[in-house]
């Protein structure tokens, strides 16, 4: 498990201590163990999640539609592909390439297969793949549990098996399965048969449920999909992203190795927002580990966009392989627009981000007792996006002044093991 080795979750009140399945080979907690009240809860930690290899950590990498929506062809994945590689974002851990709606050509053909479009993908699929292989990355491919896709090209429904050797013979490392087109019938019907499809191809293939919060995945798809959408589409706003967050986590509990909550992708870099709250967009998901799915034109980044999207030590909080979902612990203020969003990491640490939704600047404080934490520890406070250590000996507790829309970012590592009971 990516060397947890018995990572206890110290920091907390909930000094719980790992253990491994035979059955699953993955992270659970023993019941005993668990309180019966608590800020973390991790009630449903890792005994839900799809056990095939894949998402031991939340996925990274780009995802066409936020930016190019229909406009795709095989030489913007080509391009984006070359452009993950050259900006050294691949290196960082974004490579997967996915190919969203629009790559497939209206109708199946003759012997009921899905064919990539001539026009726009004439050099097909299969030679994409192989071209993303080279580069060392992953491609992804898009498809729908209805009978069409959401820009009605043909869905998947009732073809699980033939679509899932197909995407297998391609090459393909990732399926988004999206919701339209349905027929009604219930997604706990319609996303399994994907899943046992794609496992009968003997192929490894990242298995990312689209259907978007309508049924509470949270409660159900952990063991069929490795990440599951929480929400309806994001879009480029501020209303958007603030929203999606709050949604996603009521789910916090469910998240663990091997099943995430999928907030929707990245949109750092698309002009909607200003470059405080991207930031904080970043922030919230890579805290909540989320995937950490770039969806702007990785071909013209600004220097700002490149700044956000490639700071190591905000994708080292989203990429902690103890893989506890980080959540929203305080409110205060008018309409709580003061937030304190908090989650445990490997080595007894904290991360804690100080979330500003006010239209104001303002000053918000952590309490050791929000955070579960002795209010006589002291705790040493890094930056994360500063990248230095900003205090070495922070008691009871610790606050900064946060610009309007902006989310400060910060590892607690105390200097004294300790926790308490609420």
């Amino acid at each position: 498990m990516n060397g947890m080795e018995g990572i206890g979750i110290v920091v907390l009140y909930l000094s719980s201590v790992f253990f491994t399945t035979e059955a699953r080979g993955l992270p659970v907690l023993r019941n005993a163990d668990v309180p019966s009240s608590g800020i973390f809860d991790i009630s449903k930690y890792g005994i839900l999640q799809l056990n095939n290899g894949l998402g031991r950590t939340p996925q990274m990498g780009w995802n066409s539609w936020n930016f190019f929506a229909c406009n795709i062809n095989e030489t913007v994945i080509k391009e984006t592909a070359d452009a993950l590689v050259s900006t050294g974002l691949a290196d960082l851990g974004y490579v997967y390439v996915n190919i969203d709606d629009c790559w497939s050509s209206a109708q199946r053909n003759l012997e009921g297969q899905l064919v990539p479009d001539p026009k726009t993908f004439p050099s097909g699929i299969k030679a994409l793949a192989d071209y993303v292989h080279e580069k060392g990355l992953k491609l992804g491919i898009y498809s729908d549990a209805g009978v069409f896709t959401c820009q009605v090209r043909p869905g998947s429904l009732y073809h699980e098996s033939d679509d899932a050797v197909l995407f297998a013979s391609w090459g393909v490392d990732y399926l988004k399965y999206d919701n339209c087109f349905n027929l009604g019938i219930k997604p706990e019907e319609r996303y399994p048969p994907m899943q046992n499809a794609l496992n009968a191809t003997g192929r490894t293939i990242f298995y990312s449920i689209c259907e978007w919060g309508v049924d509470d995945p949270a409660l159900w798809a952990g063991n069929v999909g490795n990440s599951w959408r929480t929400t309806d589409d994001i879009n480029d706003s501020w209303a958007s992203m603030t929203t999606i967050a709050d949604l996603n986590d009521k789910w916090a509990a469910y998240a663990g190795p091997g099943g995430w909550n999928d907030p929707d992708m990245l949109e750092v870099g698309n002009g909607g927002m200003t470059y405080q709250e991207y930031r904080a967009h970043f922030s919230i998901w890579a805290l909540m580990k989320a995937p950490l799915l770039i969806g702007c034109d990785v071909r013209n980044l600004t220097a700002e966009t490149f700044e956000i999207l490639s700071n190591k030590e905000v994708i080292a909080v989203n990429q902690d392989p103890l893989g506890i979902q980080g959540r929203k612990v305080h409110v205060s203020g008018t309409d709580d627009c003061q937030q304190v969003w908090a989650g445990p990491l490997t080595g007894h640490r904290l991360v804690v981000g100080l979330w500003n939704r006010c239209s104001q600047s303002t000053t918000i404080t952590a309490s050791w007792s929000v955070l579960g934490l002795e209010s006589s520890i002291s705790v040493v406070v890094r930056d994360l996006w500063k990248h230095e250590e900003i205090v070495d000996d922070a008691v009871a507790s610790f606050g900064a002044r946060v610009d309007a829309h902006a989310c400060e970012m910060y590892i607690f590592t105390p200097q004294a093991v300790s926790h308490s009971h609420i």
